[in-house]
């Protein structure tokens, strides 16, 4: 059996930065009249660290975090149905155009 997970859940998300800055936080009993929502859990810092877009029940879109000690962002994984995307990030955070 697999292990239950803490999900807080969102409307929308504003800005284009990664992580992804998620607003208008729903409660789980909210969520049967959304056909579209945010999944998010964190790490043990309080950080993003799996963001995933629902639609209809299904994960449509996936974005998963690793971070540097300070707490920047060092890395992101960007998932939207099969097409996968690596993005690493310099010391503040940035993605690092190749």
């Amino acid at each position: 059996m697999s292990e239950a997970k803490d999900y807080r859940y969102f409307l929308t998300y504003s800005g284009v930065r990664m992580p992804l800055k998620l607003v208008e936080p729903l409660q789980p009993d909210e969520l049967g009249n959304r056909n579209t929502y945010f999944r998010v859990t964190y790490d043990a810092a309080g950080r993003i660290a799996v963001c995933e877009k629902l639609v209809y029940g299904e994960v449509e879109l996936s974005h998963q975090y690793a971070y540097r000690e300070d707490g920047s962002l060092l890395h992101a994984r960007i998932e939207l149905g099969d097409e996968a995307t690596e993005v690493d990030c310099d010391e503040s955070g940035a993605p690092i155009r190749g």
